[in-house]
């Protein structure tokens, strides 16, 4: 499975604007006013049609902030009318008891709202002051007209010791909570220093995931997961093997945090989706990537390799090691420094 991919993404990742009201300070995709012209509403109709004709399951929709878009609600309806599952996730700050409501009626939406921090003195210094009263507003609003969501926090050195209250807020709300990884790409390539989690912070997060076992993390920490998680199925990397990322403007990707021009696979506006899946030099690199140097680790099968998108953006090329799996974090001399010697 390592090796191949499937005839369709399981779920595609498609960033559907550019349009943001926070300037968050690890934004993946460095949103927010763009002068570009993104993808039309009959385009996005076009997309739709030829994700489901190819029977992808889920599509996970963020930006930017998707309800900025006037015709979000309504391609959120056609979308379902095609039968695809939707993720979305929002910064919460466009959420009331309105579109609450309008939410509570899609039978296969699932939303993830982003808080980064359990008190404002925390996410605010991440998202923008005044952003944790509004986010809160918009859980005790869908929370009070049951949309099924959860809360989704990026791992940070300022965040990393209220994992416990986050997890606890996250079920007084009856939502989940979804950890991930923070990745130096888009703003985050800025804030890496200031933001990233340290080694020790890592290693401990580690076992805290061990322990919290219904903690969601999607793919973000199979780097660092357990025997345990790693029988959910957390356990490679699904960039251009189960998943890829589809950008506003119609440019598709191994990943959302491969957004660079020397991962570009295709443009859903130029090829049609199908094509690009299946035919893109791009990803039939990512498909066949090896990590030499990972082969021999006792823990190949957990990871196998890591993150490449971590891999890239510090050392400039996706067949590193990643450099916060475990074994790198505890060796003294990481795998990634004998692989570049």
């Amino acid at each position: 499975m390592a090796r191949k991919s499937l005839r369709a993404p399981v779920n595609v990742t498609w960033e559907i604007t550019f349009q943001c009201n926070l300037r968050c300070a690890h934004c993946l995709s460095d949103s927010g006013a763009r002068e570009v012209s993104e993808l039309s509403f009959l385009e996005c109709r076009k997309l739709i049609d030829q994700l489901t004709a190819m029977q992808v399951f889920q599509v996970n929709i963020g930006g930017g902030e998707p309800f900025i878009r006037e015709d979000f609600l309504d391609l959120l309806d056609y979308s379902h009318e095609k039968g695809l599952v939707t993720c979305v996730s929002t910064n919460g700050l466009l959420m009331d008891d309105k579109l609450a409501s309008r939410l509570s009626k899609l039978k296969m939406l699932y939303l993830q709202v982003s808080l980064d921090g359990s008190t404002a003195e925390i996410n605010d210094q991440i998202r923008g002051k005044g952003s944790y009263v509004k986010i809160m507003q918009a859980v005790e609003a869908l929370a009070r007209h049951r949309v099924p969501f959860s809360i989704n926090t990026v791992l940070t050195m300022l965040n990393f010791h209220q994992l416990d209250t986050l997890r606890a807020l996250a079920k007084e709300y009856g939502a989940d909570l979804r950890v991930s990884r923070f990745r130096p790409s888009g703003r985050g390539k800025t804030s890496k220093q200031a933001l990233g989690p340290s080694k020790e912070q890592l290693e401990s997060f580690a076992e805290w995931l061990a322990a919290n076992d219904l903690v969601r993390t999607g793919d973000s920490f199979f780097c660092l997961t357990s025997e345990n998680r790693r029988n959910k199925g957390l356990d490679m990397c699904g960039a251009a093997k189960m998943t890829c990322c589809i950008s506003p403007v119609g440019d598709v990707f191994p990943c959302a945090f491969l957004q660079e021009v020397s991962f570009k696979a295709g443009n859903v506006r130029t090829d049609r989706f199908r094509d690009i899946w299946n035919n893109s030099p791009v990803f039939k690199q990512l498909r066949s990537l090896n990590i030499e140097t990972c082969k021999t680790c006792q823990r190949f099968e957990y990871c196998r390799g890591g993150c490449p998108a971590v891999a890239y953006h510090t050392y400039h090329d996706i067949a590193m090691p990643d450099p916060e799996c475990l074994v790198n974090l505890q060796s003294q001399v990481p795998n990634a420094y004998i692989a570049a010697k």
